[in-house]
């Protein structure tokens, strides 16, 4: 029996175990959609197509799934850029469907025509433009391999009009063998003995812990390899919940806007481990110099990353979780305690001491997060927004368990946490899901709020009001002489009444004495609320 194109997009996605996508109708896409409605997949419409491609991203990294998320033609496909730009430097598995006009057109210029497979070619794994309506389930097929397997990422899919409205014969392929992609997962055996040798001599060894173990649902090894040889590990932001942040070797944060132990770890340390981290310059900005200093151990599934930061001594291409595993079979202790020792006694010199002043017209948000995680469930999940929000998150919220921390790391991009959010409770149901934004990266996607009411999605926001661009303010105050530009939001919209709007609960708070009553409250039930939390517009970010 024949279908259409539409209708073998619908049942290919149908026979990937998709259970749901995100996305936003126009014409060039509508023949899928009409296929859509006789299917079981759950649509979730956003008020945004880069937010239908944030949801997806938050989609899979709370489900471990493959995101998938669809939009029309020209403006539509355009929009999704930002997204799979996003997706793409963290490393997030998504399928990105576009609508396009009829094949005949192409190249014409004719109406919402744009050439998004070009337009995304430096920042996805693998495009597709489909010219004939019997590659589609291959095409479908492949991307899913593709996007899920090595170092995940986005991969675009740009299917014509006509193209959809095509009958053929649906046949959809068992297996994938694409020539020249070849993801290599086990690590050489003699590279592996290197580095246990390696750890077996060094004095002061330090684990730097990426997205990629994350990804690679490598956390259970890592902790044995922390435990095991008593090496201290940093995550940098990608890598914040691979180790608890309360376990004993996490020294929390490296980088730029890491935290004093991290950074005086990595800079003395005799022997780094770089496990799925891509060396970027947020997190150590001058590699080089480490490496002059320790020897260098990187492990990745990606080669193209390992030496392309950082000079190494032993380099590992492969699956983290399977080489992690033979390492730890062979591993022994080295001489790691006098080391351990020292960085805890720098952890409890260069600790923050919450003492709040219960007096002062302004939230502490560094207080607040730390009153946070200890209220929150072990199974909570925190996205955020970017600029200090995101900073304040990442060295003051407690993060136990990998998958639950989900930010923008590579693209920085704002806007991006509300959507994101939106994708993580789709996934997980029944966890508590909190955003975490500032006023304003949160006006930069605050129309999901009808994604959110459409759908009944539980979704929490916290919003860190300091009517500021609160990052850039200080990039300005301390590189250039405080000559403020373009960073005051004084003219603020009442959020509370935003959020009323919708028919959602809320409160505002200015003082750390109501910290802990409005987070309970916050957190009583499973409804979308808002706790706008008011911010001196001088507190720092670290």
């Amino acid at each position: 029996m024949k279908i259409t194109g539409a209708q073998a997009i619908v049942k290919a996605l149908e026979n990937e175990g998709v259970e749901v996508i995100f996305g936003y109708p126009g014409a060039a896409i509508c023949p899928f959609y009409d296929a859509l409605i006789d299917s079981q997949i759950r649509h979730i419409l956003t008020r945004h197509e880069q937010g239908a491609a944030h949801a997806a991203n938050g989609y899979a990294r709370a489900s471990g799934k493959v995101g998938v998320c669809v939009v029309t033609s020209g403006p539509g496909a355009t929009n999704l850029i930002t997204g799979i730009a996003t997706a793409y430097m963290d490393s997030i598995p998504i399928v990105a469907i576009t609508g396009q006009v009829s094949s005949d057109l192409i190249g014409r210029d004719v109406f919402q025509e744009a050439d998004i497979t070009g337009a995304t070619a430096p920042f996805v794994k693998h495009s597709y433009l489909v010219k004939n309506a019997k590659d589609l389930p291959r095409v479908i097929k492949e991307a899913f391999y593709i996007a899920s397997t090595g170092r995940p990422g986005p991969v675009l899919i740009d299917v014509p009009v006509d193209i959809q409205n095509k009958e053929i014969e649906f046949d959809y392929p068992k297996s994938v063998d694409i020539r020249g992609y070849k993801p290599n997962l086990k690590g050489h055996s003699l590279q592996i003995k290197r580095i246990a040798d390696a750890i077996a001599k060094a004095k002061k060894p330090v684990i730097c812990a990426g997205g990629g173990i994350i990804r690679s649902g490598a956390a259970e090894e890592l902790l044995t390899l922390a435990e095991k040889c008593r090496i201290p590990v940093t995550p940098t932001l990608m890598g914040i919940g691979a180790l608890p942040s309360d376990h004993e070797l996490n020294v929390g944060m490296l980088g730029t806007h890491g935290v004093y132990v991290a950074n005086y770890a990595i800079n003395n340390t005799d022997l780094l481990i770089i496990l799925g981290a891509r060396v970027g310059d947020r997190a150590m900005s001058k590699p080089n110099q480490i490496a002059k200093k320790a020897k260098i151990v990187h492990i990745d599934i990606d080669p193209a990353e390992i030496g392309k930061n950082i000079e190494v001594s032993i380099p590992v291409v492969g699956d983290l979780k399977q080489i992690l595993n033979e390492l730890n079979a062979v591993v022994s202790k080295g001489e790691s305690d006098d080391w351990v020792e020292e960085l805890k006694k720098k952890k409890e010199e260069h600790s923050i001491k919450m003492n709040p002043d219960y007096n002062s017209d302004y939230v502490n948000p560094k207080y607040l997060l730390s009153v946070l995680t200890e209220v929150v469930d072990a199974d909570t999940i925190v996205t955020t927004e970017v600029g200090q929000n995101q900073i304040w998150v990442a060295n003051n919220f407690g993060v136990r368990r990998p998958g639950s921390f989900i930010t923008s790391g590579g693209m920085g991009t704002m806007g991006y946490g509300l959507p994101a959010a939106v994708g993580a409770k789709v996934a997980c149901p029944g966890s508590k899901v909190i955003c975490i934004g500032g006023d304003g990266s949160f006006q930069m996607s605050m129309q999901e709020l009808g994604t959110i009411k459409q759908n009944k999605i539980g979704v929490k926001v916290l919003i860190f009001n300091n009517y500021r661009l609160g990052m850039v303010r200080e990039l300005q105050k301390n590189r250039h002489s405080g000559r403020y530009t373009q960073v005051f939001l004084d003219e603020n919209p009442d959020f509370l009444a935003i959020f009323k709007a919708y028919g959602f609960e809320g409160q505002r708070i200015s003082s750390n004495k109501d910290v802990k009553k409005a987070l309970e409250k916050m957190l009583e039930d499973d409804n979308p609320y808002l706790l706008e939390c008011i911010v001196d517009p001088e507190e720092s970010t670290l």
